[in-house]
């Protein structure tokens, strides 16, 4: 009987914890592969609409991922992220154009670097998207990330 009133109750850490406080962290949707359809398509399209500035729109080519992200960005963290990716590249792409002005004075080498940086952003696009697609976060190379 003298043992029990010497006993002390177990420290707090020892006692075990209520389900609910154990569970585990969140993986975010990519991480989980839990993406839906409709994440993926819009992941996609961030990607896609940078093409727009191929038709004609000016700096389509931003106006289009920018718009598409700032809709979807709230709803969706897979396009979040990937709007973030297409517009930093975009924006990279402007800047890599204005870079190659001062070759003016030598227009074989500025038509040959414009071609350059409009062939490597349509391939870039064309991979970024399939990536996408499959519900794979794609960052692409030579990218400045403006928007974190």
């Amino acid at each position: 009987m003298d043992e029990n009133m010497n006993a002390s109750p177990p420290p707090p850490e020892e006692q075990p914890q209520p389900e609910a406080a154990q569970a585990a962290p969140e993986t975010p949707p990519a991480a989980s592969g839990e993406l839906s359809k409709d994440a993926k398509m819009w992941g996609m399209l961030c990607h896609l609409s940078a093409l727009a500035g191929f038709i004609g729109i000016p700096f389509g080519n931003i106006l289009g991922p920018l718009i598409l992200w700032l809709i979807k960005k709230d709803e969706m963290a897979f396009v979040d992220n990937q709007g973030k990716e297409a517009l930093n590249f975009q924006i990279s792409i402007v800047i890599y154009g204005l870079v190659i002005i001062p070759t003016i004075c030598f227009p074989p080498l500025l038509i040959l670097l414009a071609l350059g940086i409009a062939i490597t952003n349509i391939v870039f696009i064309v991979m970024a998207s399939i990536a996408a697609n499959k519900g794979q976060a794609y960052q692409y190379p030579c990218c400045i990330r403006f928007i974190k």
